[in-house]
């Protein structure tokens, strides 16, 4: 059985790849509180006193708006920190997964593959990517847009956070004029499972089979979760993100390596989660 030491293992996704895969994968979840990656001799410490076989790198500084004004520490966990997690891992002679994100492109040229060239526009996107370049071709790098899951109770991903606020009959303006790309987090595990055993040191986007606004989006959990629709108006990308860090706006998300897992589209996700 393949082991896989990973941070991140206590978050909304990884928890999830860990509770799926984890009769056919041995983890190994290193948890923040017992090593900050920030500190190059803690993280040395730490790989060189485990045995793995691949390590997977999720943990991540993903607040976009706080990022702008903590560049700083956005940059020490997301590059700094991936750094010195790949040293020891090239060390040891071991793989990586770097887990990133669409945020490395700039929204402005979509559909965005494998072979797009990222242009990011926020401290998030550029700390990001900056990551991917430090792998320099040596890791696996996954990316992965708006992921959404079954109930989390520490952390709520955007389907959630749209579910609770429309439960308590607040009101909410959604932009009209962009694209993301839902992915459902089943799928990204059972997708990762795939190239976990058939491991190459390249670009892999895991995203889900279609792109919608954040307006269409709110509608349709709207609907599947029998919840009222017109709480919801539209907004532009404009107004709705003025004087926040910038987001991808048409953040359509293919994959034209993907020919081993059949990825769900929005509504299929939906239709999981509230009829299992």
């Amino acid at each position: 059985m393949v082991k896989i030491a990973l941070t991140g293992g206590d978050g909304m996704v990884g928890s999830r790849i860990i509770e799926l895969l984890q009769d056919k994968i041995q983890f190994i979840p290193i948890l923040q509180k017992h090593m900050d990656i920030t500190d190059k001799n803690k993280v040395a410490s730490v790989l060189n006193s485990i045995d793995f076989d691949i390590f997977l790198h999720l943990a991540a500084f993903t607040n976009v708006d706080a990022a702008e004004n903590n560049k700083k520490t956005a940059n020490g966990v997301n590059v700094l920190g991936t750094q010195n997690i790949f040293e020891i891992v090239t060390h040891k002679k071991k793989k990586m997964i770097y887990i990133s994100t669409g945020f490395v492109f700039d929204g402005n040229n979509p559909p965005y593959s494998e072979k797009s060239i990222p242009r990011p526009i926020s401290i998030y996107g550029e700390t990001k990517y900056q990551g991917e370049q430090l792998l320099n071709n040596e890791a696996m790098i996954i990316r992965f847009d708006y992921p959404y899951r079954n109930e989390f109770k520490l952390k709520k991903d955007f389907v959630r956070g749209i579910i609770t606020a429309l439960t308590e009959g607040k009101k909410l303006s959604m932009v009209t004029d962009s694209l993301i790309t839902p992915t459902f987090v089943d799928d990204i595990a059972f997708g990762l499972k795939y190239l976990i055993d058939h491991y190459s040191p390249e670009v892999f986007h895991l995203v889900g089979q279609n792109s919608v606004s954040p307006f269409e989006a709110g509608t349709s959990i709207a609907k599947i979760a029998k919840l009222d629709s017109s709480l919801i108006s539209g907004i532009s990308y404009e107004q709705y993100f003025k004087g926040r860090a910038k987001r991808p706006q048409f953040a359509h998300i293919i994959s034209i390596k993907n020919k081993f897992i059949k990825m769900k589209s929005f509504e299929e996700g939906l239709q999981i989660l509230y009829h299992n």
